[in-house]
């Protein structure tokens, strides 16, 4: 399975994932599976960490590249595909971030990992967090 994770999945499995439920947390952790973080995590931590929003072991710049390489996750750019891809969305959600990811899922065939109730209706496959 090839996974991609929504940022609430990525904090929980980097940092609590007794937070995920059993199905999420077994898949994210098998080795048979890609598990793949988007950029926009990584946008939107650094934004809600400058904000006062999130508190992260050390400064986003360093946390993110070292906790998703130690977690064996791949960062998944931002193309220019996927942000045209954004115009193509039903108007289901507002929040940029998520939007983004549901577009990367759409075009590389990722399972996206997330418990917001807004993401499952897109029209792709989803495991709930």
């Amino acid at each position: 399975m090839r996974l991609l994770l929504d940022t609430h999945t990525f904090l929980w499995a980097a940092g609590n994932p007794d937070q995920l439920r059993p199905e999420a947390r077994d898949a994210i952790e098998d080795s048979a599976n890609e598990v793949f973080v988007s950029a926009a995590v990584a946008w939107e931590i650094t934004i809600r960490v400058a904000l006062g929003k999130l508190t992260v072991p050390s400064a986003p710049a360093v946390w993110f590249p070292a906790r998703a390489r130690s977690s064996g996750f791949q960062v998944l750019d931002i193309t220019a595909a996927h942000a045209l891809a954004v115009g193509g969305l039903p108007d289901v959600h507002k929040d940029p971030f998520d939007r983004i990811m549901i577009a990367q899922a759409q075009l590389e065939g990722l399972t996206f990992v997330t418990r917001d109730p807004e993401n499952q209706k897109y029209p792709i496959r989803v495991l709930e967090a």
